[in-house]
């Protein structure tokens, strides 16, 4: 096994904003309204102002840069700002009637923005709409509207130490397709102070074992928490948790995966790509590759987590903010915030180039072929946290009484 990462294909071939707290007021001002262009958007000399929560000074100066180079080539005023708290101050903005132009935008809030009014329904007007991974324009859409443009995205794969690993006497060939094979392989790496495999105290990474045994919180727009499936799920990741072969970060003395996989209190973990940074800047001596998650007795699976690109009812120049999408979203322009900061490019004619200059990463892009991801219904970030805390308790608890409970909560969410 080679120094650093280096993806292994197995089975089946930027932390999201927090819920917000919607303002009562709708999208739209008592303002006398801009003119309409074509396709009912607004049009005007407007400058245009993009809010985005930013990851660090790399994403700030690559969203710069870009959205610079669009406006000397369009001749529109455009300004980037950097929200402190990204969430409060989208919800201002809307409150009073002056919110950004176009802002980051989460799959937990876009359905209660849309429900107020407070946002612009222009995905299907994308030049570049077919291009986008199908589940990522699902994400973005509400009561069958698709709102906005996907901005990239990550996926869930297996982070396994390659130094542990060849210490348990462990191979190439042992890299994990199936549960049973995780099951052996986490055994084998349990030493000490180190566990075979931690992961979070949250749906948004044991949700992968329940995709993986065929089962999710929503199908079909209908609530299926206390599935058959959900309960298998929760059963082995509980049966992990009481032999030791599996644990909390928190557990293992960790604020997450990463930081329990960097000081190897683990010795592999189920995170998104973004661990590449934290290795790269906090553990850079710790060797590693990325492999797909084993499948599960229904196959494999993963979660997905997104932004878009929000577009605001109330701005005055929608049809440049259109524009200005398109030209953020190309193959070309998210090839480059890939290398810049490290997200996904969330269109299909980016994967060739974006593979052959992440090969090691390939694993987490080929996770998108199957993932799953978190109910967008407003309200389901409230039902999640509630599911969270009761999963903190399942080493001693009942994985059925647990999603029981979700269900009840869920139903009320999405009716």
């Amino acid at each position: 096994m080679t120094r650093k990462s280096r993806a292994i294909v197995g089975a089946g071939a930027l932390a999201v904003v927090g819920a917000l707290v919607l303002s009562g007021c709708g999208g739209s001002s008592f303002d006398e309204p801009t003119d309409a262009g074509d396709g009912g958007l607004t049009s005007s000399d407007d400058a245009l102002t993009i809010l985005i929560g930013s990851s660090g000074e790399a994403e700030t100066t690559a969203v710069e840069e870009a959205v610079a180079a669009w406006s000397a080539e369009s001749g529109v005023e455009a300004e980037v700002q950097v929200a402190n708290d990204l969430s409060q101050q989208l919800a201002q903005g809307f409150a009073a009637g002056s919110p950004a132009d176009l802002f980051y935008l989460s799959t937990d809030q876009i359905a209660g923005f849309a429900s107020n009014g407070s946002l612009a329904a222009y995905g299907d007007m994308l030049s570049n709409k077919d291009d986008f991974y199908p589940s990522l324009v699902e994400n973005f859409t509400v009561d069958g509207e698709f709102y906005c443009a996907p901005k990239d995205f990550s996926t869930l794969a297996l982070i396994i130490n390659t130094d542990l690993w060849a210490a348990a006497g462990l191979t190439e060939a042992d890299i994990p397709t199936t549960w049973e094979e995780l099951d052996a392989v986490s055994t084998a790496l349990t030493t000490g102070g180190t566990v075979g495999l931690a992961f979070g105290t949250e749906y948004q990474r044991i949700g992968t074992f329940m995709a993986q045994a065929g089962g999710g919180l929503v199908v079909d727009g209908a609530a299926v928490a206390d599935s058959t499936e959900n309960v298998e799920a929760l059963d082995y990741v509980k049966a992990g948790l009481e032999a030791g072969n599996f644990a909390y970060a928190s557990d293992v003395g960790a604020g997450w995966g990463g930081e329990a996989f960097g000081k190897q209190l683990a010795a592999m973990v189920i995170e998104g790509n973004w661990i590449g940074g934290a290795m790269s800047n906090d553990f850079p001596d710790v060797n590693y590759l990325v492999a797909e998650l084993p499948a599960g007795p229904a196959g494999p699976g993963t979660l997905q987590f997104t932004n878009c690109w929000g577009m605001a009812a109330d701005s005055p120049n929608q049809e440049a903010a259109l524009d200005l999408v398109e030209y953020l979203t190309t193959a070309e322009q998210q090839l480059a915030f890939s290398e810049a900061f490290g997200p996904m490019p969330s269109v299909a004619s980016a994967a060739d180039a974006w593979t052959e200059a992440n090969p090691d990463l390939a694993a987490f892009l080929n996770g998108a072929e199957y993932a799953q991801f978190p109910p967008n219904a407003d309200g389901a970030s409230d039902v999640i946290a509630d599911f969270n805390a009761q999963l903190e308790g399942l080493k001693t608890g009942d994985p059925a009484g647990i999603l029981q409970s979700v269900q009840a909560n869920l139903e009320a969410v999405v009716g």
